[in-house]
């Protein structure tokens, strides 16, 4: 055991709330005063087990985060955990959106709030992030992170996608390997995701005009945004292009910072670095938190 594993013995619990009907389910780490509460959203094909994988605590942001004095919800998304098949409820971005809201509040009641919420989102979950962040309720958010997302394509998922268009017997794009390359950059039990798996919901399979969409709610955000991109990310263009790219969006904000993990694939947080990962933005959460204000050459610096 080394000597950092003690402080991640934080609990973690299951909560699940009921939102106008329909359950929504989260795994909750909760600290005495918090500093504030991050908001965990997971990509796609997953749970919120992302953010605190089975068996290896030391890869855990709800761990990490509350050994650094943060309160962290990690909700099930919209359609995924106990509101799986409530499909009429998920339909419409707004819908989601309302729905997340409606489950972070009632997570949150009776909750020491801190200074206010920050938004940490991975892949997919970046869309539902972007969509809070640029809802009326967002009045308390201090910041959000974005890892797993980008504008163009790496031609490895190109590859995938062309193979899916030209086999009609295909459900949708094998992007399997791209998403869990290279294998070295996880453990043996992590790598390929068996443990935190879930059915994608019906939604994620139609995402026709999400670019446009991306960059109307990318120019609207009004607060500091964390970016990161993989290393070896094989889902999306990464290097100084892909980062520089999707920062080049955010014309809003005050403050974007970009990052490029090293050693890490696509799935930064349960990868051998999700420690140094999650240190590095809770860096950046801990500066959201205390009201550091931009510096002037701020603006698309990459830490890499």
């Amino acid at each position: 055991m080394t000597s950092l594993e003690p402080e991640l013995a934080t609990a973690v619990r299951r909560q699940v709330v009921d939102v106008h009907g329909v359950p929504a389910s989260a795994l909750v780490a909760e600290v005495p005063r918090p500093q504030a509460v991050i908001v965990a959203l997971h990509g796609g094909a997953t749970t919120s087990a992302y953010f605190d994988h089975p068996g290896h605590p030391r890869l855990s942001l709800l761990r990490t985060a509350a050994a650094a004095g943060f309160t962290v919800l990690a909700p099930d998304r919209p359609g995924y955990g106990s509101s799986a098949g409530h499909d009429d409820h998920m339909r419409t971005p707004d819908q989601r959106t309302d729905f997340a809201y409606e489950a972070v509040e009632a997570l949150l009641k009776d909750r020491e709030r801190g200074v206010g919420v920050f938004l940490w989102a991975h892949s997919a979950g970046s869309e539902l992030a972007l969509h809070m962040a640029n809802d009326p309720r967002a009045g308390e958010l201090l910041g959000v992170e974005l890892a797993g997302m980008g504008r163009v394509h790496h031609p490895r998922a190109v590859r995938a996608m062309e193979e899916w268009r030209s086999d009609p017997t295909r459900t949708r794009p094998s992007l399997r390997h791209a998403l869990w390359y290279p294998p070295q950059a996880y453990p043996p039990d992590v790598h390929g995701g068996q443990r935190i798996g879930a059915a994608s919901p019906a939604y994620e399979g139609h995402r026709e005009g999400w670019q446009e969409d991306l960059m109307r709610l990318a120019a609207r955000v009004a607060v500091p945004v964390h970016i990161t991109l993989a290393e070896h990310e094989q889902v999306w263009i990464n290097g100084p292009e892909g980062l520089s790219d999707l920062a080049s969006l955010f014309t809003g904000s005050p403050r974007v910072v970009l990052h490029e993990q090293a050693g890490a694939g696509h799935n930064t947080s349960v990868g051998r670095t999700a420690l140094a990962y999650h240190l590095h933005v809770l860096a950046f959460v801990e500066e959201c938190a205390l009201g550091v204000p931009a510096l002037p050459t701020e603006r698309g610096r990459r830490d890499g």
